[in-house]
């Protein structure tokens, strides 16, 4: 499956599973993938920034697409592939297509100059990697302080038709959001948008004109519930169903702590045998623990009786 404009729902941004040594669990990634499944997303992103991706050797993110593709049995996998160098970016993208995925995912660099730096960049970018290769251009300013505005974006499309899908990070980034929907209106190649910034504002992007969420927020099936309420109009109950999370979603928004957080909650819920990531890494105070297991048991007691996120997930 190639990945395309019309992709919408939930690409859940997949954490990459360490044993407690840092050695990368290819085994875990079985039980992962399997859970994002199980949660109802649409798709699954690898490599990305709340992957890891810069600390893993090309053989090991090779290793690791290979196993997540193969278990996502059919459903699209899109790979992270940016890098300081288009030669690596070339390489991994070649391997990781090769293997089945959907599509890859470019971040531009900071200090690109003004808009035609950043579209000579993703020109340069398609040229490396293949005119052929469906591609994420990933808008997320809070990490490389590079700002896209919204004529930059239109010319990225009108130069490199493989651009399929932005995916949406700016913050403010409403009425960005808008704009570049009014922009479609009036001649623009429609994108796929997904958004992120840990879905955050997720049910105001929707109403904004996003197609759905790439987000890895550690209980996936909040986001495909708010996605899926959206999409049949029913915005005041995905606004309901999204406050319950709220403070936890705050909470592991936290700049350089949020994914020790999520791997915690992922940890806990089943989906990860071990919370470690590879150094260097944020560390969880007993504090931060306390505060995460009150927000859990605050999230469990908001949530209808008998349906409780912890045990929906297999663990009691």
């Amino acid at each position: 499956m190639r990945l395309d404009e019309t992709a919408r729902g939930v690409f859940v941004i997949s954490v990459t599973p360490f044993d407690d040594r840092g050695a990368l669990d290819l085994s875990g990634t079985d039980r992962l993938v399997d859970f994002y499944l199980a949660a109802g997303v649409d798709g699954i992103t690898i490599l990305g920034i709340m992957g890891e991706a810069p600390k893993l050797a090309q053989d090991e993110a090779v290793a690791f697409a290979r196993r997540a593709i193969a278990r996502a049995a059919g459903r699209p996998v899109v790979v992270g592939v940016s890098a300081p160098g288009f030669a690596s970016m070339a390489a991994l993208t070649k391997a990781v297509m090769d293997l089945g995925a959907a599509g890859v995912m470019i971040a531009p660099p900071g200090g690109l100059k003004g808009d035609d730096g950043i579209v000579g960049y993703f020109e340069s970018c398609v040229e490396a990697i293949g005119a052929d290769v469906p591609f994420v251009l990933q808008d997320y300013p809070l990490a490389n302080g590079l700002h896209i505005p919204v004529p930059a974006i239109e010319r990225v499309v009108a130069a490199c038709p493989s651009c399929v899908v932005l995916k949406h990070e700016d913050w403010p980034g409403l009425d960005k959001l808008t704009a570049l929907r009014a922009r479609e209106a009036a001649g623009l190649r429609r994108l796929s948008v997904l958004v992120g910034n840990g879905g955050l504002f997720l049910p105001h992007e929707l109403s904004r004109g996003a197609d759905g969420a790439m987000s890895g927020y550690a209980f996936p099936e909040m986001l495909v519930e708010v996605c899926r309420l959206a999409a049949a109009g029913r915005q005041s109950e995905a606004h309901d169903v999204f406050d319950r999370h709220l403070p936890l979603v705050r909470y592991e928004g936290q700049p350089g702590l949020g994914l020790a957080v999520r791997k915690y909650v992922l940890a806990k819920r089943g989906a990860l045998a071990s919370d470690a990531q590879r150094k260097p890494a944020a560390r969880l105070s007993r504090e931060t623990v306390a505060e995460i297991e009150l927000l859990l048991a605050r999230l469990a007691a908001a949530t209808e009786a008998g349906a409780s996120p912890l045990r929906a997930a297999g663990r009691s």
